[in-house]
């Protein structure tokens, strides 16, 4: 079986809309997928159906953000109950706090002289796919792009949009604890995502893997597409010290970045993948164990 377990469609900042998302990962012969998109369930009604129609295994996914010691953190959430209050709840408050991110952003751009922002990555989102959620930063990369202040979009970020710029605008994120206890209530099964990307020491990732196991999380992410391999060793180690169990995933958002769909480095063959209670017929398949 292959699968995916960490990808992004246009219903937040993915490229592909979740039907053409399902048919990529189709043609590349994947036969599961969990859509994560972040903070958002928006995208799973329409790849629900495309996955039936192709055949794939679809799993509720969903990226949520949250803090942890004054840093942005993400946690990955599947086989959830789609309507559980708790999660519907939280997710209300995250959409609200994604606009005014958003409307902040173009604020600041316009006091730059560069007017039009939100207007421009909103149209530039919904060109790419119907969605009712705020623009993220990569529209307002593009719509920087097309209105002639960036060359491309790694000069958006470098210049405007990248941590400590103009548009680096940080939202009021929930606690790392009341994110998993968020998704514990609504039945899933909980993994960090791409611990190796926080900008930590190894001690403070430590700290962190830590202060999940005791939020009650279940899996450490340590595989995250084509990372280097030495970092998936020590994400290895830290799975075993406290009994985590393992996912991996492409962290797909585009074709031509950081990684293609269903592409990511093995996991270990002594941990166990959090996928089996997805795949598994005799796995439990409620989140809290």
């Amino acid at each position: 079986m292959k699968i995916e377990l960490h990808c992004h469609s246009t219903a937040s900042d993915g490229a592909l809309t979740p039907t053409l998302l399902l048919e990529r990962a189709h043609a590349r012969g994947l036969t599961a997928l969990a859509l994560t998109d972040h903070d958002t369930l928006e995208g799973l009604a329409e790849a629900r159906l495309a996955a039936q129609r192709l055949g794939i295994a679809l799993v509720n996914g969903i990226e949520l953000s949250c803090t942890w010691s004054g840093a942005t953190i993400h946690v990955l959430g599947y086989g959830f109950a789609e309507d559980a209050p708790a999660l519907r709840a939280a997710l209300d408050d995250l959409h609200q706090g994604r606009w005014l991110r958003a409307q902040l952003i173009a604020d600041r751009l316009t006091a730059k002289g560069m007017g039009g922002a939100l207007e421009g990555a909103r149209a530039i989102q919904q060109a790419a796919g119907d969605t009712e959620n705020a623009p993220a930063r990569p529209h307002f990369a593009e719509f920087l792009v097309r209105a002639g202040h960036a060359r491309d979009r790694a000069e958006a970020f470098r210049k405007w949009l990248g941590a400590g710029k103009l548009g680096d605008v940080k939202q009021h994120w929930p606690a790392l604890e009341d994110c998993v206890a968020t998704l514990r209530a609504s039945g899933a099964w909980i993994s960090l995502a791409h611990p190796w990307h926080y900008d930590f020491t190894r001690s403070k990732r430590r700290r962190l893997v830590s202060a999940f196991v005791q939020a009650g999380g279940h899996a450490l992410e340590v595989a995250n597409g084509m990372q280097p391999a030495e970092q998936v060793g020590s994400l290895a180690i830290l799975a075993r010290e406290f009994g985590l169990m393992v996912t991996a995933g492409s962290d797909f958002h585009a074709p031509g970045e950081w990684s293609e769909l269903g592409l990511y480095r093995a996991p270990p063959d002594d941990l166990s993948p959090l996928w089996r209670r997805f795949t598994d017929p005799g796995a439990t398949q409620q989140g809290v164990a």
